[in-house]
């Protein structure tokens, strides 16, 4: 099935300063979770990137200590890794939902991250996926991450204005008037 379909892998991205990465890893099923790091630290590593580790107990706590690392450190991106297969209750459904939905939401707001907590209806998909011989979706997601990266600063200088244009000399508040009539 999909281990057989060919996908586009685009060139990996080059960098003029370091990257410095956070990879935020789930060990709920520790041996997915061992080739899911795997493939990102070789990635990572092809690109010249460093990174840290840090362990969540499970893929709901990933977009928080993201949310906290973003908050409290300085790293370029972030790689999120762990695995929810679906079991017998509607707890799948809320995982991967609530953790996919939460680090889009942190993306939107400008964060770069690589998205690799699979979500797979059983072991033998994880295993697959997670494998860097095989699907390598930790690479996938850590390359995501330097991609992502690479466009933040590529346009790093190029702001546009949002809202309200901060006040200047030049501009006018509510009321004032520049001496000149307002026809």
């Amino acid at each position: 099935m999909a281990g057989t379909e060919k996908h586009t892998i685009l060139p990996r991205p080059t960098f003029d300063r370091p990257v410095k990465v956070l990879i935020v890893v789930s060990p709920y099923y520790s041996d997915i979770a061992e080739g899911l790091l795997a493939g990102a630290k070789a990635e990572l590593e092809a690109a010249g990137a460093t990174w840290d580790v840090v362990e969540m107990p499970g893929a709901l706590e990933i977009p928080t200590a993201i949310g906290i690392s973003d908050r409290r450190s300085n790293f370029d991106g972030y790689v999120a890794l762990g695995c929810v297969i679906r079991g017998e209750t509607t707890h799948y459904e809320t995982v991967c939902n609530d953790s996919t939905r939460a680090l889009q939401l942190m993306g939107l707001q400008g964060l770069c991250i690589g998205n690799g907590i699979l979500t797979v209806e059983n072991r033998e998909q994880a295993e697959v996926r997670a494998d860097p011989e095989g699907q390598n979706k930790g690479g996938g997601a850590a390359a995501a991450a330097l991609h992502l990266i690479a466009l933040g600063r590529k346009w790093a200088d190029t702001r546009k204005d949002i809202g309200f244009k901060p006040r200047g000399e030049d501009t006018l508040m509510a009321g004032q008037t520049d001496g000149k009539s307002i026809a």
